[in-house]
């Protein structure tokens, strides 16, 4: 009889915590009338904890290639509903462009990458003054 391990996982996989903060995720829809110019509006998608990821040189000047300026790499557990192109706002206030998500392999819970870069138009958060800039 083979012993379980705790905590119980498949495998080898590593159990991964998601301790560095809270991430919300927020998709643009359109909530323009139809026929009308079309108004993107931030909707909240999901509320996150992550892990805070290193971001490695080839990442970094692969971006650069492509004039992308990433900032941050988040690892967050896999299923909610994210999207490239939404909208990541951490508790500190910062938004990004959700860049690209891939899936992490071999660790427990499953969980995702997202590749952050910086926006030069906030939709979500507003500037000191109360505006925001979209």
């Amino acid at each position: 009889m083979q012993k379980r391990k705790t905590p119980f996982r498949p495998g080898n996989e590593i159990s991964q915590a998601f301790n560095d903060g809270v991430v919300t995720v927020y998709r643009l829809e359109d909530t323009a009338k139809p026929g009308y110019m079309p108004k993107p509006t931030p909707q909240k998608s999901a509320v996150l904890r992550y892990a805070e990821q290193r971001l490695g040189l080839t990442r970094y000047y692969a971006a650069k290639q492509n004039n992308v300026d990433v900032e941050r790499v988040l690892r967050v557990p896999r299923g909610a509903p994210i999207a490239a192109q939404d909208i990541a706002v951490t508790e500190d206030g910062q938004e990004y462009r959700i860049d690209l998500i891939q899936t992490v392999d071999g660790v427990s819970p499953p969980s995702l990458d997202m590749t952050l870069a910086k926006v030069s138009q906030r939709r979500v958060t507003p500037l000191p003054g109360g505006e925001v800039d979209g």
